[in-house]
């Protein structure tokens, strides 16, 4: 009971941030159509402003440590909900599909990254747990593979909060620019959209965001299911990874290695997307061949059932997840950094992206 109480004012403050992101957008798209500015479509993304409220907040007039608590279960638990719900939207043949013809992007833009990031780092003469830590954290799933990773290295504290940061800052602007990007290099092709978008970006709720911002922008939902998809897939690889880079940090040393177990490492929230998929593949093919989705519901109310389902996840449980992301970004701790580990994150993002740019261009067409 006192968990949910201490979790209750965060969530809170999110969920008001998410309707009051809603309404703003709303408001505003109708005032651009009012004035000949926008012809009937809304230029205006709920999520960019969701995020961009959250940051203003937290870095204008604070957050009281009783939001914590609630903003941290918005960030972990509602963001891993949405995106199991989001498994709705797509047939298990679907998801498989993506995730193989993606593979190959994925695979080169995880190893582009973790060498390009390592490379800066030694230029550079940073600590080498520091650039481990930017490397993962670039190259595969952001926030997660850093807190992953950071024990397995013995990184220390303001190592590890320094890469965090880094993340989260290149994150965020790939957020709030990518999806343009997407569209001018991609526009036709919305498969080829999601691809960069879950190869280019750093954090698992930061793809979302972006995928989210597209479709809103753009109308395109499927940009959404192809990130998804793409993204999950590239978080897989954290549990090959994260030894990978313990091994090569501790190959020439005698110091004692500290590894997580292998299955505190894997994102257990991929499988509840797939089992989403499969959920509706079932209901999809007891519908058609038995005029019963699952021997009880019409088509009509199957098709109308997974639709809410997967419009709460995308619009509520996302949106209120990526409020929580802008409102846990503290831009003061850039400020300590110092101009070297910005040049890493520079690089390492710009690599990331390039080389998602290339693969994408050549390789998405046959998706």
């Amino acid at each position: 009971m006192n968990k949910l109480k201490a979790i209750i004012p965060g969530l809170v403050l999110c969920i008001a941030l998410m309707g009051a992101a809603l309404l703003i957008t709303d408001l505003a798209g109708r005032l651009l159509d009012t004035l000949g500015i926008t012809e009937g479509e809304n230029p205006l993304s709920a999520i960019f402003m969701a995020v961009l409220l959250g940051v203003i907040i937290r870095n204008t007039i604070g957050l009281n440590k009783v939001f914590a608590e609630g903003i941290s279960f918005a960030m972990s638990l509602v963001l891993k909900a949405g995106i199991i719900m989001l498994g709705l939207r797509l047939s298990l043949l679907d998801v498989i599909t993506l995730g193989a013809w993606g593979l190959p992007i994925i695979i080169a833009c995880i190893t582009a990254a973790l060498v390009t990031t390592l490379w800066a780092s030694r230029l550079l003469n940073q600590q080498r747990s520091m650039g481990t830590l930017t490397a993962v954290g670039t190259s595969i799933c952001g926030i997660t593979a850093i807190m992953g990773t950071a024990p397995a290295i013995k990184a220390k504290e303001p190592e590890i909060s320094y890469a965090v940061a880094i993340v989260t800052l290149f994150g965020m602007a790939s957020m709030f620019l990518y999806p343009y990007l997407a569209y001018v290099f991609f526009s036709g092709d919305p498969v080829r959209a999601g691809l960069f978008l879950g190869t280019a970006i750093h954090d698992t709720s930061q793809v979302i965001g972006a995928s989210l911002i597209y479709d809103q922008l753009y109308d395109s939902q499927q940009v959404i299911d192809t990130a998804a998809v793409t993204k999950l897939t590239r978080n897989a690889f954290l549990i090959a990874v994260v030894p990978l880079m313990s091994y090569l940090y501790f190959r020439n040393s005698h110091a004692e290695k500290k590894q997580k177990p292998l299955r505190e490492l894997f994102p257990y929230f991929v499988i509840g997307f797939l089992l989403m998929a499969v959920v509706r593949t079932i209901g999809d093919t007891t519908a058609e061949n038995m005029a019963l989705a699952f021997g009880i519901l019409s088509p009509g109310s199957w098709t109308a059932l997974w639709q809410g389902v997967s419009h709460a996840g995308t619009t509520y449980f996302l949106s209120t997840a990526l409020a929580a992301v802008g409102l846990s970004t503290n831009l003061a701790i850039f400020c300590k950094l110092g101009i070297r580990p910005l040049i890493v994150g520079i690089i390492a993002a710009l690599t990331v992206s390039l080389v998602s740019l290339v693969m994408v261009s050549l390789l998405g067409g046959w998706i």
